[in-house]
């Protein structure tokens, strides 16, 4: 391929172009990079999240069985009340 000399702007309009070019594929892979950072937090961020649902969870006390022992602390008071008097 020769140079056409007739047509020197070519030369610096193909230079601008690839210039445009690569700036946008910088941003473009920036972009993707940033992406990428963020899914990689927000993965990490849930799993910490499931771990402390799983550690509440276990911790947890078992309402039915406090419903029972207050049922029972209710009754035992009321039968001491009625026997008392």
């Amino acid at each position: 391929m020769t140079a056409d000399p007739e047509h020197p702007v070519v030369h610096g309009e193909l230079a601008e172009l690839r210039r445009r070019l690569d700036v946008g594929n910088a941003r473009v892979e920036g972009g993707l990079a940033l992406l990428t950072h963020r899914t990689e937090e927000t993965a990490k961020e849930l799993d910490e999240l499931i771990t402390r649902v799983r550690t509440l969870e276990h911790s947890r006390w078992p309402l039915p069985a406090v419903a029972a022992l207050c049922a029972l602390g209710a009754l035992a008071l009321a039968v001491w009340q009625a026997l008392g008097r």
